[in-house]
Order: C-alpha cells, then sequence, then structure tokens
C-alpha cells in the first residue's frame, strides 16, 4: 500500500493524530474492534507513514508500549492516563528524538482542579486531560508546542469548558502550537469555533495547501467512511505554521481498520 503521506523532507514535518480505540472484552466487541484483529493493522500503517509526531487518544498502557514498538527506538512518549497516579487511558503524544529534542512537558485535568490527575467537573462521567510538549525541531532548531486532548462525548458543557482551557494553553506557550485531538464534536461545531475563535487557531484541513484525500468524516466506526462527514478529529494550527499537505486515511489493511476513527496527518513546516 502506499503512503498517504510518509516521511517528509526538513523543514516539513509529518504530524498525525489518531484515537487508536481502547482494547474492549470480547463480550463487549465486535470482531472487527478486537484488539487482536486491529493491532497488525495499526503496526502497519504507522511503520508505513513515520510520522514526527504522533497524538493519540483512548490508549491503555499495552497499547501505548505496542505503538511504541511500532514506531521504533528513535520514538519516545509523554503523557500517561487520565485516573489518578496516571492509570487507565490517556493521550499519549509520541515524537522521533532523532529528528526532535523534547524541552519540557506537562499533563492537567480538564477540570476545576487541573493539576490534580483524576480529576472531573462541568458533567463530564470519566476524567479528561490535556497533554502538552514543548519541543526543538534539532534540523532547524525551530521550537513549537504540541496540545493533545480528548474531550468529553456527551456534555456540551464539559467540551466548551474543555476548549477554554485549551485557548489558555495555547496561549501560555508563546510559541507556534498544534492542537491534535478527538473533540467529539464536529469542526464547524460551536465548541470547534470556540477553540478558533479570534484567529488564535486555524483548522489545517481548510488552511493546507493540498488536501490529498476526501474530507471523510473521521468516526467510521469500522463502516464504509463518509464523504463530507463530520471531521471530529483535528489538527489545529496557529496561524504561524504553514500547512503544504493534509489527509484522512480512510483505508483499511487487507480489510481491517486499525481502529474506529480514521487517522488525520499534515505535513506542515514551523516558522524559525
Amino acid at each position: 500500500m502506499n503512503r498517504l503521506l510518509g516521511a517528509v523532507e526538513a523543514p516539513l514535518l509529518h504530524m498525525m493524530t489518531l484515537n487508536v480505540r481502547r482494547p474492549m472484552p470480547s463480550l463487549l466487541s465486535s470482531p472487527s474492534d478486537r484488539w487482536a484483529r486491529r493491532r497488525p493493522a495499526l503496526v502497519s500503517m504507522l511503520r508505513r507513514e513515520s510520522p514526527s509526531i504522533l497524538c493519540t487518544q483512548e490508549v491503555l498502557p499495552g497499547p501505548a508500549a505496542e505503538i511504541a514498538a511500532a514506531l521504533g527506538p528513535s520514538f519516545a512518549r509523554i503523557g500517561v492516563g487520565r485516573r489518578r497516579g496516571g492509570r487507565g487511558e490517556g493521550c499519549p503524544v509520541f515524537f522521533d528524538q532523532d529528528r526532535l529534542e523534547l524541552l519540557h512537558h506537562r499533563q492537567r485535568a480538564l477540570s476545576d482542579t487541573p493539576d490534580v490527575l483524576g480529576t472531573r467537573s462541568w458533567g463530564n462521567l470519566v476524567p479528561r486531560v490535556v497533554t502538552v510538549g514543548v519541543l526543538r525541531d534539532r534540523t532547524t532548531g525551530a521550537r513549537f508546542a504540541v496540545v493533545n486532548t480528548h474531550l468529553d462525548p456527551f456534555s456540551a458543557r464539559s467540551r466548551m469548558r474543555g476548549v477554554e482551557a485549551i485557548r489558555t494553553e495555547v496561549r501560555g506557550t508563546g510559541l507556534p502550537t498544534l492542537v491534535f485531538g478527538d473533540m467529539n464534536t464536529g469542526a464547524e461545531s460551536d465548541a470547534l469555533r470556540a477553540l478558533r475563535a479570534g484567529d488564535l487557531l486555524t483548522d489545517t484541513w481548510t488552511v493546507a495547501a493540498e488536501r490529498v484525500t476526501p474530507a471523510w468524516g473521521t468516526y467510521a466506526g469500522y463502516r464504509a467512511p463518509v464523504r463530507d462527514g463530520k471531521r471530529i478529529d483535528v489538527i489545529l494550527a496557529t496561524s504561524d505554521i504553514e500547512v503544504e499537505r493534509v489527509g484522512i486515511d480512510a483505508r483499511t489493511e487487507d480489510g481491517i481498520a486499525p481502529s474506529d476513527h480514521l487517522a488525520v496527518h499534515a505535513a506542515l513546516e514551523v516558522p524559525r
């Protein structure tokens, strides 16, 4: 299978976001959803695409280790589980240390007590987190921030309060910044408009010089993707970041989907 974006040459960076879908007990999952079936397809996709940064959601420790192994020994990870003590599923960020140097990072709860992992507020039934990393491109010297999250699927109030917290994180970096995540709401929803408000962030899909795929809806649920469907998985960027190519990978590996979500890719240049 051909690469959607694959390895890119500097000064471009290949960014990718994917809700990996946590493994579920067999009695609670369909054959298409079973981790043992999906894992080889996910590994194949990651090895083929070779992103510089992979932002993930819904990742448990076991799958996180398998993702790291698939990406290769040069990759490191930031982000732990969303529950107290860093347990449970999280939003880890994987990055290629051969290309990128980690300067600092942190993880915060999306709640009224952001420094206490495992806390929840605003109507969400489970804790939600945001993972933030500041990196330096070893090739170009550019410094930038990445922000990765997974907003609540049920509470509109929680999504809006989460958006406010993310905007605070973006403004606080003082750097070119990228926001990745499963937002559980469409790119043109009230929450995503609020996230982009005041030109703080742009949707890489709309500003890219080239779109290499149709605008597939990113939650496919192991079914055929929907053209011009709801894009709930997004990559946003501050306006100083130049976006060359974007794509949404709706392909399967020999008929097997790596996840119930589709991976979103962007090749972009961070200003020096």
